[in-house]
């Protein structure tokens, strides 16, 4: 397996949890948010791989998707994605005033981490 289908493979195993989280009841929507980051982070870095690119050692997405637009400039459309995604790798994983997050931002979360993923592999091909 190369390391960008080993990337994909582990995003799309993010995404995968992040649903079964969200099924039924009782959820868990505070894990389920996190893994929706972690696909979309992932799904990032397979395309930076698949460039041949260093894969960063960050949970910016904003950062990953400028890296990524500054190979194909498409990558610009999931800016507004990052931008929302990206709190997300840290909040909620730790006791805070808000211990769970919204069920209509953890689903909106899921979404947006699916089509960065089904972006980055149309991209690939």
């Amino acid at each position: 397996m190369k390391q960008h289908e080993a990337w994909l493979f582990k995003a799309e195993n993010d995404l995968k949890s992040a649903r079964k989280l969200m099924d039924g009841e009782p959820s868990v929507p505070d894990t389920a948010i996190y893994h929706a980051q972690q696909c979309a982070e992932k799904a990032l870095k397979a395309y930076l791989s698949f460039k041949l690119q260093p894969v960063q050692r960050t949970h910016d997405l904003e950062f990953l998707v400028e890296l990524c637009s500054g190979i194909d400039a498409g990558f610009n459309r999931l800016s507004e994605h990052a931008k929302t995604l990206t709190p997300y790798g840290a909040a909620f994983r730790y006791p805070d005033i808000i211990l769970v997050p919204d069920k209509e931002d953890v689903f909106e979360a899921i979404e947006k981490a699916a089509e960065v993923l089904s972006f980055v592999k149309r991209v690939i091909g």
